[in-house]
């Protein structure tokens, strides 16, 4: 797949298109290209994952906006890798409801494969929130969330039926689980109204889940967060999603991390920011200042003669890469603190270096005023 391909180029939309029509793009391509309409055809296979990948970014508007500033380059610094077979596959699913190919295609034309409406499908996925101090996100941590989601009854073993009983065929729609209606000169296929789809009903259901099959439970589910993780990034567990339908698999569990703010340093992508106070001596001279960074307190070193305001680079001390490619750096800008009251030697001090500053004003003053003489001049 051409990973560098315009998103906008892939989907064959212009780039101010609304999120409907956007939807309407995909949709048109999702359906040409799945692999279930194209068995054996990898290059279909690849362009269905082509145009998933370039809708899971352009449907977003977080992705969105970063693609439109900073094209591909800005979403890989965001850790994001782009859509897998299997995450292709969930976006469709997610789309068009989870129920296949097949059955989006019955829905809207009837025929072929009716008995699937009744078949094994996928769970649906579920999202939590999960917040993090910076201290966890460089480091990379787990967290054990508890989260309610539904299970099988125990009672009925997920039929819906009391035990010892079992659900009986839909007189109705003969277990095929759709009934067909005339609408002009179309044959259309919908779920049938008796048994809402499942080909089935109960005449004695379970009191324990009335006939659901499914009952309420929490799960303790534990997640491994890595370190450089940003805010609004989000995790993906496999099969913790709820349970599928007759006999269909799990969905998935979208864990999205939301980062705290630190009380001193300030985040910007891998690099770290923060402001450190330091006297009018350490500039004027040099000396050393103790940094308190998230592995501990480092020295940063103050070169003579730099101004306040200047941003010195600690390179290595900043977050690490979510991708693996090492640290980014801590930017500390140095700021003159002005001491609100000195003492009467200090005063003294002062007093006889303002007279000597006065004397013989530096070179940097003379500049100054040089450049506003020009002004009126």
């Amino acid at each position: 797949m051409a990973a560098t391909r315009d998103y906008y180029e892939i989907l064959g939309v212009s780039r101010d298109i609304s999120d409907a029509d956007l939807k309407k793009a995909y949709r048109k391509l999702a359906l040409k290209y799945h692999p279930d309409r194209n068995k054996g055809d990898e290059s279909a296979a690849e362009r269905f994952k082509e145009v998933s990948e370039a809708y899971e970014v352009l449907s977003d508007a977080e992705k969105r906006k970063v693609y439109d500033q900073y094209g591909h380059d800005g979403l890989r610094g965001r850790g994001f890798s782009g859509a897998s077979a299997q995450h292709a596959r969930d976006i469709f699913e997610s789309f068009f409801g989870g129920g296949g190919l097949d059955s989006v295609f019955e829905g809207l034309f009837g025929g072929g494969g009716g008995g699937r409406r009744g078949g094994p499908r996928r769970g649906s996925h579920l999202r939590v929130a999960v917040q993090i101090g910076l201290k966890d996100a460089y480091t990379g941590t787990t967290r054990t969330l508890t989260i309610q989601r539904r299970e099988n009854c125990s009672t009925c073993d997920g039929s819906g039926a009391k035990p010892g009983t079992t659900p009986e065929t839909c007189s109705t729609c003969h277990g095929r689980g759709q009934v067909q209606r005339q609408q002009g000169f179309f044959m259309m296929q919908t779920p049938c109204p008796a048994c809402r789809g499942a080909g089935q009903t109960i005449t004695d259901p379970c009191t324990a889940c009335l006939g659901g099959g499914l009952v309420k439970t929490d799960a303790d589910i534990e997640i491994r967060i890595p370190a450089g993780i940003e805010s609004g990034q989000q995790l993906r567990v496999q099969g913790e999603g709820e349970p599928g339908e007759k006999g269909g698999p799990r969905g998935d569990l979208y864990c999205v991390v939301q980062v705290e703010e630190h009380s001193f340093l300030a985040r910007d992508g891998d690099n770290l920011l923060c402001e450190v106070p330091v006297t009018y001596p350490q500039l004027v001279l040099g000396g050393q200042v103790d940094i308190p960074t998230l592995e501990g307190t480092k020295t940063l070193k103050i070169p003579a003669g730099t101004q306040s305001g200047r941003v010195l680079r600690m390179r290595g001390q900043g977050m690490p890469s979510v991708r693996g490619f090492g640290h980014g750096d801590l930017l500390v800008r140095v700021q003159l603190h002005t001491p609100a009251k000195v003492s009467g030697r200090e005063k003294e001090l002062v007093e006889e270096l303002r007279e000597l500053e006065g004397t013989a004003p530096s070179s940097t003053q003379k500049s100054f005023f040089d450049k506003v003489k020009d002004l009126f001049d």
